[in-house]
């Protein structure tokens, strides 16, 4: 049997996951796919072959996590690898911008690729996040990580990154302890994808 097209994959996890998705948005989320994929047969982008497990991952996720954030605003990715949750996270929000810092060399040419082929304005700094955060010339008003793993000293330096009113979104399975001396509290936490049990931790400044 044929493996329907990424679209119906995409519609129907959607409405499995009770999720409701703008109709502008769902070409767009293909479109990264497609160039995702197309990639991902040179390179090692992401290990997730099973298509409705790539959709509910890579796509679904932070689409979810996406609608919980205001439209418009200057996001920055840590750790973007493959571009999720970035890319979907921008393309949800409609971002002002995205910068997302990635160290690997190839997966940052394929990042500034799909920049270029989404149309979304933005950069890729190939360095360790270490280095390039406290460069950075802006303050940003929405922080992704997913593929960092969060300690105080993450927690400090991006909370030192963060507009006062901006927000970070952590994709992790439980609540990590936030110290008071990073200066963030938990928001709120949303539910995103049950069959991953994945939650988007939302942190703000205190």
């Amino acid at each position: 049997m044929a493996t329907p097209p990424i679209e119906e994959i995409l519609r129907s996890r959607a409405r499995l996951h009770g999720m409701l998705l703008p109709e502008p948005l769902v070409p767009k989320l293909v479109a990264y796919y497609a160039l995702l994929a197309r990639w991902n047969a040179r390179m090692n982008l992401t290990s997730l072959m099973d298509p409705e497990q790539a959709v509910d991952r890579l796509l679904l996720e932070p689409a979810k996590a996406g609608q919980s954030l205001p439209s418009g605003k200057a996001l920055l990715d840590l750790g973007s690898g493959g571009g999720s949750p970035a890319i979907p996270l921008a393309l949800t929000t409609a971002a002002k911008s995205l910068t997302m810092v990635e160290s690997k060399a190839r997966k940052a040419a394929f990042l500034r690729e799909a920049l270029r082929s989404l149309g979304i304005h933005g950069s890729v700094e190939c360095d360790r996040y270490e280095s390039v955060v406290p460069q950075l010339p802006t303050r940003m008003d929405v922080i992704s990580v997913r593929a960092v793993k969060i300690d105080d000293a993450v927690l400090e330096l991006i909370g030192d990154a963060l507009v006062p009113t901006g927000q970070i979104v952590l994709f992790v399975s439980d609540p990590p302890a936030v110290p008071a001396r990073t200066g963030l509290i938990v928001d709120r936490t949303v539910a995103l994808i049950p069959t991953l049990r994945s939650k988007a931790i939302y942190l703000k400044r205190a």
